[in-house]
């Protein structure tokens, strides 16, 4: 099987090609299903059976219906996938396969890469169902611009630097590795390897203005200034403490929480440029009389505030309804009671696991909307499976913020964390691209804030005479313009163009009056390029079987949480087998295996068992190595060395073994911190060891 990725400029287009074939006497119906990226779009797929290639097509989504209902009409196999209303992303199509027939899928998707915390991140789903004789992973990285770093988080894989624009990853594991790294990730071996391959990089860029790609009568510009100092910042935290919120929720909540509020605590450089926060609890008259002395309207963050916050934290307690426009509205009474346009710039942060039990969506998000008078940005965070997404969505894009799922599981603590960092600092507000003349369809321009380590675009379709233009902001010193550089793109801009277009029109659409408008000018781009979309359907005609499927929602069947599934038996060598990528190739003949729990191929997702301390994750260079004694060192987390070297710095000052830092879990309490681990050091075989005892 192969993933073949194509990144170009940040747009990445990716093909899954996957081939089975039918060893049975009898005819077998195998289902292709895979998840593809959230904010990606299915553009193409392709069926070759005995010979023959079927093309699917893409039509406006009631128009898709009508055709697929004549062609069951007619006796002619027929699918159609629509995208539903959930924003679902699992592509699913079965067809029969004749005895001894063989079969591929090709699967394309494409989507702009977002660059959050200083890089860009492309995710591969791999889930072939066993270990199989041919798996290759190729991602091809070439850019206007230099690029920074390339890396693969914790995998040992082939990097190519092929010159400062052009790099190729590749990932091409035996049936030895693939057994070896499903062992290590928790999983049975002859289930194959399950997770997700994942390629980060950052390019160099002009620290100020930012970068104006030119192709072919197409612009896109990038913005991601490095040398501005971030705003102030005044940080409110709306949380959802209802009842639903009780037993590992709250817990969860809490330890992120005393983690944000330690990040708050460290960037105290003095009294003006401390960020202040407030904690918003609802329903509150459930918590207002355990903290009301505590917790002023707003304070800064210093370290005796943050201790007293951390206190208020520890009070909190689940119980009562979820009310979120009161809870919404005691925000933006201290954001109006506090605001200064030269002072800190507000943040309310507000998480929910359910939906209103006062008020409708409708009127919450008119009520709050309106009586967010300074356009404050919410950025609104649903908690498992029971919030009303669409509804946080809406409220958040009506907000100048944006809406994110946290997953109800176990290092949900960990995804809030990740998502406070994303937003802890703000750099300019009010950023404003003034594309006028010599352009047209030039896709959103205005922006309310930017964060450090994130990026905006925009792009458009140039005249004649065509110029870059200034961008006007607010930053931390008030208002600033800047000027970009131009260069000419390495490669075609149009689809990127097509792609950023579709993806605003739809956030639009959520939030407008008149929909019609925008649906027609999304659904024109979206047929044009092939898009599958909110609006738009993938016809597949398919030989000798009839059936209408969908896009579904991936979390609603979670690939990632023990789904289980059914496969179609190996081909042997003749490389076709049953591959499955973040979803599942399934048969109806006998026999199947059940595939274990799908997990991020990364350091942080390996279990305790075979984890290196937690704190090593802090130390790790930017290719992944520890540094001691000047030099630096793999950890090896995806090797199995076994016993080396005796050696006698153990924690116990017994004759020990040198060791690899996972294969010896019964240190890593010992191992504090790195100048810790440096007493028990020892090489083993060029990686970072550990000196492991041999007494129990």
């Amino acid at each position: 099987m192969l993933l073949h990725t194509n990144v170009s400029n940040r747009y990445a287009k990716t093909l899954i090609t996957s081939k089975v074939k039918n060893l049975n006497t009898k005819a077998q119906e195998t289902t292709f299903s895979i998840v593809t990226p959230e904010k990606a779009f299915i553009s193409g797929f392709t069926m070759e059976i005995d010979g023959k290639t079927y093309e699917a097509y893409v039509k406006e989504k009631e128009e898709a219906k009508k055709t697929y209902d004549e062609a069951v009409a007619s006796g002619i196999g027929a699918a159609h996938v629509a995208v539903s209303a959930r924003d679902s992303n699992r592509f699913t199509v079965s067809v029969n396969i004749e005895p001894q027939s063989k079969a591929t899928f090709y699967l394309r998707y494409e989507e702009l890469l977002v660059r959050k915390t200083g890089k860009y991140e492309l995710v591969l789903n791999i889930n072939p169902g066993q270990p199989v004789k041919n798996l290759v992973v190729e991602v091809n990285i070439i850019e206007s611009r230099p690029l920074k770093f390339v890396k693969v988080p914790s995998l040992r894989t082939d990097i190519l630097i092929v010159n400062d624009t052009t790099a190729i990853v590749t990932f091409k594991p035996d049936v030895v590795r693939q057994k070896l790294l499903t062992s290590i990730l928790g999983g049975k071996e002859d289930d194959g390897l399950s997770g997700q391959f994942i390629v980060q990089y950052d390019v160099a860029r002009d620290p100020l203005g930012g970068e104006v790609l030119v192709d072919g009568g197409y612009f896109v510009h990038f913005f991601a200034p490095e040398d501005l100092p971030s705003l102030n910042k005044q940080i409110l935290f709306v949380l959802d403490t209802s009842g639903s919120m009780g037993g590992r929720k709250i817990q969860q909540l809490k330890e992120a929480m005393n983690s944000i509020l330690d990040e708050l605590k460290h960037v105290n450089v003095s009294y003006r440029e401390t960020p202040s926060w407030r904690l918003v609890a609802f329903p509150e008259e459930e918590q207002s009389s355990q903290y009301p002395k505590i917790l002023p309207d707003s304070f800064p963050a210093s370290a005796e505030n943050i201790k007293k916050a951390k206190e208020v934290v520890e009070m909190l307690r689940s119980g009562g309804g979820t009310d979120i426009q009161k809870g919404l509205e005691v925000a933006l009474k201290v954001v109006n009671k506090y605001f200064d346009p030269k002072g800190n710039q507000p943040i309310i942060v507000f998480l929910t696991d359910g939906q209103p039990t006062e008020g409708t969506p409708e009127s919450i998000t008119s009520t709050i909307t309106d009586h967010n008078k300074y356009k404050v940005p919410i950025f609104a965070l649903s908690f498992g499976s029971g919030a009303d997404k669409a509804f946080l969505q809406k409220i958040s894009l009506k907000n100048d913020g944006f809406a994110r799922h946290i997953y109800e599981a176990a290092d949900a603590s960990l995804q809030l964390r990740n998502f406070y960092q994303e937003i802890s600092s703000p750099l300019l507000t009010n950023v404003t691209f003034k594309y006028v003349n010599k352009v047209k369809n030039v896709t959103r321009t205005y922006f309310p804030i930017l964060f450090n380590g994130t990026e905006l675009c925009a792009a458009g379709i140039t005249d004649v005479g065509f110029q870059p233009t200034l961008i006007e902001a607010l930053g931390r010193r008030g208002p600033i313009t800047l000027e970009p550089k131009v260069y000419q793109s390495t490669g075609s801009l149009e689809r990127l163009w097509a792609y950023l277009t579709v993806k605003q029109l739809l956030e639009a659409r959520q939030v407008a009056k008149d929909k019609e408008s925008i649906t027609e000018k999304a659904l024109a781009i979206a047929v044009k390029y092939s898009f599958v979309t909110d609006i738009t359907s993938l016809i597949v005609v398919k030989p000798n079987a009839t059936s209408a499927l969908d896009l579904e929602d991936a979390s609603e069947h979670p690939t990632f949480m023990n789904l289980n599934r059914s496969f179609l038996t190996s081909a042997g060598s003749s490389g076709y087998g049953p591959y499955r990528f973040g979803g599942y190739t399934r048969s109806r003949l006998t026999g199947f295996r059940r595939i274990s729990k799908v997990t991020r191929i990364s350091a942080a997702a390996l279990p305790p068992t075979t984890q290196a301390p937690s704190w090593i994750q802090k130390v790790l260079n930017n290719n992944e190595t520890i540094s001691v004694n000047a030099r630096n060192y793999t950890l090896g987390l995806n090797e199995q060395f076994g016993e080396g070297n005796e050696c006698s710095n153990s924690v116990d000052n017994s004759t020990g073994h040198c060791t690899l830092i996972h294969e010896c879990p019964k240190v890593h309490n010992y191992l504090t911190d790195l100048e810790t681990y440096k007493k028990y050091f020892c090489e083993q075989k060029s990686y970072a060891g550990v000196c492991c005892p041999s007494t129990p």
